[in-house]
């Protein structure tokens, strides 16, 4: 039996929730202002909510425990991580369920899902609406051209993120000193990762001894990491956030030359603070709001100093807080300041000091905050997840 992919253990657990609630499709759509078709194929793990937001909505609406949003939000961002990794599956023929239409077929309204915020301040994609299902012949063309154009448009954003091959491994080269090297010098380095058995760069979806020897050079840096071959969205958190602390150029997770070279000879360390320290600080700094503050940064980042998460928009999250981009350029901070966990903890009282409450965080206030029926000392308390990051 092939391993479940990230995708579709996301889609168990959703579905588990929705089972249990004894929601129709069309329930769910009416509650949570997402389209009854979007419903099923998120249920069915043929495809991944674009942003957490829709996700939260659809759990809450089921009647979701905090324990459940806390594994549900780890299992979309390992998801969403890891969606343009896993194999594309035919669209399925035929009708939904007949009890489960579509929110159009149900008299509702398709509306269209508002953006969220990734995390603090994070910026939002719009999404489109999906074409209509077509059948034989017509149908594969029309597939094939929306599979050619999802292709051209992910080249013209990573373009513009200067994320394409080429322009990375002429980048990472360049700041290596090794791009413009002979092949004489090529030959004479017996280093694993500069030896002809790895490719020129290193990067998501391998899987072989070249990524161990990556994920190796991780872990001998303080980096808490598995060790198992595999070039996942735990390793690519990793080498992004090392590219960071090494001040490497552009911190794209792809390991090119520069990347290679600041494995072996760079002395930049990923040790970071333990969870119990971030709560003990945490606590320190959010005097008003002690409890709630540890389990918001739970939530965003399992306290982990360097979980960096990637939004759909090309922007990306930092670190406990996961605060965005924009916000770290309203806050005078750079990556490398918000992998500090005592600069993005002061930074998060900051940006909560505005108004005196978590809305930057608005999904996982909402997750922790108490029901009527349960008292403040009820609440779950934040605790290690195990969880070592993607």
């Amino acid at each position: 039996m092939s391993e479940c992919t990230e995708s579709e253990r996301f889609a168990a657990c959703l579905r588990s929730l929705k089972e249990r609630s004894g929601l129709s499709y069309a329930a769910l759509a009416a509650k949570t202002g997402t389209s009854g078709s979007s419903v099923h194929r998120y249920c069915l793990g043929t495809s991944v909510p674009q942003d957490y937001g829709t996700v939260h909505r659809l759990a809450v609406a089921c009647g979701a425990a905090p324990e459940e949003l806390r594994t549900l939000h780890r299992l979309w961002a390992l998801a969403d991580a890891a969606r343009d990794q896993e194999p594309t599956e035919p669209e399925r023929q035929g009708p939904e369920p007949a009890d489960e239409p579509s929110a159009q077929e149900a008299g509702l309204p398709e509306p269209v899902a508002p953006g969220v915020e990734q995390g603090a301040g994070g910026e939002t994609a719009e999404v489109p609406r999906e074409p209509s299902r077509v059948s034989g012949a017509m149908g594969r063309s029309r597939r094939r051209m929306r599979v050619g154009m999802a292709v051209g448009m992910a080249v013209l954003v990573l373009g513009g993120m200067a994320w394409t091959l080429p322009s990375l491994t002429s980048a990472d080269d360049k700041a290596g000193g090794r791009g413009e090297g002979t092949g004489d010098q090529r030959k004479e380095d017996d280093r694993l990762l500069f030896t002809s058995a790895c490719r020129e760069v290193v990067a998501m979806g391998q899987h072989d001894a070249c990524v161990r020897e990556v994920q190796r050079l991780l872990d001998a840096k303080g980096a808490v990491i598995g060790v198992d071959g595999d070039f996942g969205p735990q390793t690519l958190r990793r080498v992004t956030a090392f590219q960071v602390i090494a001040g490497i150029e552009p911190p794209n997770g792809v390991v090119g030359d520069a990347t290679k070279g600041a494995l072996y000879e760079s002395g930049a360390r990923m040790d970071t603070w333990s969870q119990d320290k971030v709560r003990r600080r945490i606590r320190e700094v959010f005097t008003e709001a002690p409890d709630r503050a540890v389990a918001i940064a739970d939530c965003q980042s399992f306290l982990d100093p360097l979980h960096i998460l990637p939004n759909t928009n090309g922007t990306r999250n930092w670190g406990l807080f996961q605060i965005s981009d924009a916000r770290l350029k309203d806050l005078g901070g750079t990556p490398r300041k918000a992998l500090d966990p005592e600069w993005n903890i002061l930074a998060a009282k900051r940006l909560w000091s505005r108004d005196e409450d978590f809305h930057d965080w608005s999904h996982c206030d909402r997750a922790f905050s108490p029901s009527p029926s349960v008292s403040p000392s009820a609440l779950p308390s934040a605790k290690p997840s195990g969880f070592a990051g993607r």
